[in-house]
């Protein structure tokens, strides 16, 4: 979201109300039991299948697409301590396709696949520098063989024939999310595509994906932006996995990567119940919850896996560190808090947005716009356990990191104080309220809220409600907040100008470049296409019915209901 306030904000308090919020369970047409919440403006159906499955579901109705994401509750605070590293890079090969995807002769192909995994187990447990350079040659032979019956890129050609837009996924600490932008007419088949890659994991064309990965990995060492990140959030989460481990990994454990170990990963925790499909756009419930049944299932019945919880030590004094790069200097800190469905969440987001927001914040009005620091600003971060509200600032020339340092802890001082405007706090909760409801206005905007609270365990209730709850915080019961959680109890990364010791590279291990086979069809692609999908139909706007004409005294004007949400605009 972004972070802008309008000082006029609080002239629009009438327009949203407060209301109780509660979840109803309703059956559709179908026979299917989901939860809605009242008076939310999505108007998001839950829906959970037999085997654990939930399925999001929103209309959006302002073009014929779906927006479609498929969550899975897992990221890297789940990878194993001795393969880090791992959620990331099974993320990329879901990617490679199936049995069924991606294959020109499974029979052949399937125990070339499972000599390389054996072989890369032999790697990973050899000591001997020199013995495991020839288990990488034998590694690369095989991988050679083996990429004769592999079809390159196959599921991106199925989706890409959809019409889809989008194609990608990404991994963070505690998610894995799949994204898609398809036409509405081509839902059954793209469910038929999702079910079958997610049913399966074959690590096909393995060792040649590692390239991707490792340049993954350099680029991020050139980071400044993910340097300091890193380090935060070392000395921030010192003893949990948020600081002690990396979405992408250490080098040691990208250069032995365990085939065996990914799949266990995947049979674990890619299962039904920890599993989420969400459709956000323009097509029938009736229609999509059936279907989706029909493909997803069928998935076997299993417990949801145990997730890790991150537990850290109070931290009771300032902890110092420095990093170095060739660019600029900067400065950044951070408390740490609760996680995002604790009250730690509400207050922290509130003291945010009253301190940066681009426009009417303390750091805006007394830093950046009188130029007393090249740039300053504040953002908060909730993860499902533990939490943070970081501050970073760029000095002007001449100007220390301690000085800009000092100067945002002023603004925080007039937090504790009380020095901000009694009319903060009501902008602050209208602007936010204002934003979402535009941002849901977008189908990807809203597939995030939806995600997001699967991944935290929120109820969606709570999601709904949040910005009524932050409405109900008065001003002394924020300098309280503040007064008991911004002191000596942060940890701060000094950014300073040098060289980067600390810089590791992963090279290539010796893979040689394969036999990609780009136009080869696997039969499950020529049976695909085989399927037929009716055309979208046109809809043509009766301009008489759509605009409403009228007069305000002798000027005319036109106007159109908005049916989506309580927000109006006027061009004149």
């Amino acid at each position: 979201m972004r972070k802008s306030i309008l000082i006029c904000g609080i002239i629009f308090g009438s327009v949203f109300t407060h209301a109780q919020l509660k979840t109803v369970k309703k059956t559709d047409n179908k026979g299917y039991t989901y939860e809605m919440v009242e008076n939310d403006p999505s108007n998001t159906r839950i829906y959970t299948l037999k085997n654990g499955l939930k399925i999001y579901l929103a209309q959006i109705k302002d073009e014929p697409r779906i927006q479609t994401h498929i969550a899975v509750k897992t990221g890297s605070n789940n990878d194993p301590e001795d393969n880090t590293g791992l959620a990331h890079y099974l993320e990329h090969m879901v990617f490679k396709g199936t049995s069924k995807i991606g294959t020109q002769n499974w029979a052949v192909e399937k125990p070339l696949i499972q000599q390389i995994s054996d072989l890369y187990e032999q790697h990973k447990a050899e000591k001997d520098p020199a013995k495991k350079v020839e288990i990488y040659k034998k590694i690369d032979q095989v991988s050679q063989e083996a990429s004769k019956y592999a079809v390159a890129n196959e599921y991106d050609k199925l989706i890409s024939s959809l019409g889809a837009s989008g194609t990608n996924a990404h991994t963070s600490l505690e998610e894995t999310i799949y994204h898609n932008n398809i036409p509405n007419n081509e839902l059954e088949k793209w469910l038929k595509v999702e079910s079958e890659r997610f049913g399966e994991l074959t690590l096909r064309l393995f060792h040649t994906e590692l390239e991707a990965v490792y340049e993954e990995f350099n680029r991020a060492q050139d980071n400044d932006g993910r340097l300091v990140y890193y380090k935060l959030m070392q000395t921030l989460f010192p003893k949990s996995h948020y600081g002690t481990q990396t979405t992408i990994g250490t080098s040691e454990h990208l250069k032995n990567p365990s085939m065996v170990a990914i799949h266990n990963y995947f049979n674990k925790y890619y299962v039904a119940s920890n599993m989420a499909v969400m459709l956000i756009g323009d097509f029938d419930f009736d229609t999509a919850v059936p279907m989706i049944d029909k493909y997803f299932g069928n998935y076997a019945t299993k417990p949801a896996p145990q997730q890790y919880v991150a537990k850290e030590e109070p931290i009771k004094s300032i902890v110092t560190s420095e990093v170095f790069s060739p660019s600029s200097e900067r400065v950044q800190f951070a408390y740490r808090f609760n996680g995002a469905n604790s009250d730690d969440a509400k207050y922290v987001t509130l003291i945010d947005y009253i301190l940066s927001n681009s426009t009417a914040g303390l750091i805006d009005l007394n830093i950046n716009q009188q130029q007393k620091a090249l740039g300053a600003g504040s953002g908060a971060s909730f993860f499902r356990d533990l939490g943070m509200h970081s501050f970073s600032g760029t000095p002007k020339q001449g100007q220390s990191l301690e000085e800009v340092r000092d100067l945002i802890l002023g603004q925080i001082e007039n937090i504790k104080q009380g020095k901000f405007e009694d009319w903060m706090i009501d902008a602050v909760v209208n602007d936010l309220k204002k934003s979402r409801l535009q941002s849901w206005e977008n189908s990807r905007a809203l597939a995030a809220s939806l995600y997001t609270a699967y991944i935290n365990e929120t109820p969606w209730s709570n999601v709904v409600s949040e910005y009524d709850d932050l409405s109900k915080i008065t001003k002394q019961q924020l300098m309280d907040f503040a007064k008991k959680n911004y002191n000596n109890n942060y940890v701060i990364v000094y950014k300073r100008q040098g060289e980067n010791k600390d810089l590791v590279r992963v090279s290539n291990p010796g893979i040689t470049p394969i036999q990609l086979n780009r136009d080869a069809e696997s039969q499950f692609y020529k049976d695909f296409q085989k399927i037929e999908t009716k055309d979208i139909q046109p809809v043509f706007v009766d301009f008489k019915k759509e605009l409403n004409e009228s007069k305000v005294r002798n000027t005319a004007f036109t106007s159109i209901k908005n049916n989506t949400n309580d927000l109006s605009s006027v061009y004149y």
